[in-house]
């Protein structure tokens, strides 16, 4: 019979990739570091293969530790859900869940769903992270986190979306701007102008690559905003033109800024966004009661 880890080496294997260092690892694992060291390296012996590259002020996965470990973190989510799932009750949503939120709509979102939440479920525990959009996906994927919310994933085939809201998108121009008197814009009339968008692994920077294409606009190369407000504060000094999405707008715009906003004619301007999580998961029912709630609160904010 092939040899099969514990519970225990798979948590701490994960946990040494994570913190890439044995003391901190073992403590985070509430054992010593000698007994965190002999289990991992009894693993790589029945495995057959280093896991764990040692070197001097290095301690990482190998290849093949990467792909064990993603193996590991799949394994140790299902157990986990499993527990949920048997003994704790659907009153508190399966007790904990790792929330992975995109920037550009969790901020704005969160603070008005978590007190229904919390009234709903009051045993439920969230830990919440923002990430951007490609990272997220991908520790949904892995497992290091549980559900996302943000733009349906890529890897549709994957993942399963729960839709809550679709969202506007507005351009954002400075009031200086010869296009400040308008309400709208049609495409044509974007010819020539220089668009500010997010950095890499930002779905906003596909939509403005996109209306770039569409539009005749020009994507501003030398400049990848952090934030939303970075690009606010862009646009304010008449730096380029920028998009926004609705609920961004409706949280931090006021009518006295510095940017005007309009509606672009003849382009989707929409997004749609829901949660996210692994296919086939065993708290799947979680999951959608999570994105059940949220649609209800997104419909009473963009309704």
């Amino acid at each position: 019979m092939p040899y099969r880890p514990t519970v225990r080496q798979l948590e701490y294997l994960v946990m040494l990739g994570e913190t890439g260092h044995f003391g901190e690892a073992a403590k985070r694992c509430h054992v010593s570091q000698p007994t965190l060291s002999v289990q991992i390296a009894l693993l790589e012996q029945r495995l057959g293969c280093a896991l764990i590259d040692r070197t001097p002020g290095l301690v990482a996965p190998t290849p093949a530790g990467l792909e064990v470990i993603a193996s590991a973190r799949t394994v140790l989510d299902t157990l986990d859900g499993m527990v949920a799932v048997a003994s704790v009750s659907q009153g508190a949503l399966g007790g904990l869940i790792r929330l992975g939120a995109v920037p550009t709509f969790g901020p704005y979102f969160l603070p008005r769903l978590l007190p229904r939440l919390h009234a709903a479920y009051p045993g439920l525990r969230l830990h919440i992270r923002e990430e951007r959009p490609l990272l997220l996906e991908e520790q949904v994927a892995d497992g290091s986190i549980h559900c996302g919310l943000g733009p349906a994933p890529a890897a549709g085939d994957t993942c399963e979306f729960s839709a809550i809201c679709e969202e506007r998108i507005f351009l954002g121009v400075s009031r200086r701007h010869r296009l400040a008197g308008r309400d709208t814009v049609d495409l044509a009339s974007l010819a020539g102008e220089q668009l500010l968008t997010l950095g890499r692994g930002h779905r906003l920077l596909d939509t403005v690559r996109d209306l770039a294409r569409v539009s005749g606009a020009h994507l501003v190369d030398d400049y990848e905003g952090t934030s939303l407000d970075a690009l606010r504060q862009m646009v304010s000094i008449d730096m380029g033109l920028s998009l926004f999405p609705e609920l961004y707008v409706r949280s931090e715009f006021r009518s006295d800024q510095d940017v005007h906003l309009l509606r672009i004619e003849g382009w989707p301007g929409v997004r749609t966004i829901g949660f996210f999580w692994r296919r086939h998961s065993v708290r799947d029912a979680h999951y959608r009661r999570l994105a059940e709630l949220g649609k209800a609160v997104a419909d009473d904010l963009l309704g």
